[in-house]
């Protein structure tokens, strides 16, 4: 067999073996990788590059060592799982870099991190002043999160005592051009329905680049051509007009009849009303 055929084939198989085993290790993001984990990760890549290209001869001492790397990581894991010292030792463990406002200057020399780099990772959390920053913390996989003074951190609907309805994750219905199916199952939609709102759009399902119906029901859409206006949704905000268009004209009717029993009738109807109003409010203005 000629070697580059030779090379190919052992190129092919120790890939599939390589991605297999990676996957059953579990799915990491490379930025949230532990030192460890990116070690030993990078070490299993390069036995299979070796064992592919003939650098290790002996294919049984390639494979025993890539399994036993294997075997290794498993083990490492679980007893990180199983003890915290464990943990720590092969791992590492979160240190504060700044306490109650104050930098740490000892933590940062043991990690080896400027004043110029800690800086720069606090811009990339949206803290450009230092002043504004309670609490920093460097995760075992490098990564710094911050905690914004009280007076510092931004208002939330909670904090002014307003109630939000909870939120769903969006389902994309279409992408590059193809609805999904499974997604509009999932929010108990049909391909009628979502033709039906294309069609309101003014658009065909050929220049939908992406499309995705929220937890409210309104339909967002990407187009290919990015000079297109389009539409907004306003499903919400055409609902909560009507309603209160509609108790709006019940109060009316209650002032200017002049039958008692209808004026009641209005009146009371015209209160219920405005009772399903405050409920629904939290869900058609946010």
């Amino acid at each position: 067999m000629r070697e580059w055929i030779e090379i190919l084939l052992r190129s092919i198989g120790l890939f599939i073996l390589t991605f297999a085993l990676i996957r059953l290790l579990g799915k990491r993001q490379l930025l949230r990788m532990t030192p460890f984990h990116f070690v030993t990760y990078t070490a299993m890549g390069i036995l299979a590059i070796f064992m592919a290209v003939g650098l290790i001869k002996n294919l049984i001492f390639g494979f025993l060592t890539l399994g036993t790397w294997f075997v290794l990581i498993i083990a490492v894991d679980y007893l990180a799982v199983k003890s915290k010292q464990f943990h720590d030792f092969f791992h590492g463990r979160e240190m504060v870099l700044i306490q109650h406002g104050k930098i740490m200057e000892e933590s940062l020399n043991k990690q080896r991190l400027t004043a110029e780099e800690l800086l720069r990772e606090l811009r990339s959390k949206n803290a450009f002043n230092l002043a504004d920053v309670e609490f920093a913390v460097m995760e075992a996989t490098g990564e710094i999160n911050i905690l914004l003074k009280a007076d510092k951190k931004p208002v939330t609907p909670y904090d002014l005592g307003n109630k939000v309805a909870p939120q769903s994750e969006p389902q994309t219905v279409i992408l590059d051009g193809n609805i999904v199916d499974e997604a509009l199952r999932n929010i108990g939609l049909s391909r009628g329905w979502l033709t039906a709102q294309l069609e309101g759009m003014g658009l065909s399902l050929d220049n939908i680049f992406v499309g995705q119906v929220d937890s409210s029901g309104d339909l967002y859409v990407d187009v290919f051509g990015d000079n297109i206006d389009l539409p907004k949704p306003k499903v919400k905000e055409l609902l909560y007009a009507t309603l209160q268009k509609a108790q709006s004209d019940l109060t009316t009717f209650a002032l200017d009849t002049e039958n008692e029993t209808a004026k009641e009738v209005y009146g009371k109807d015209a209160q219920k009303l405005d009772e399903v109003i405050k409920l629904l409010e939290p869900y058609l203005t946010r």
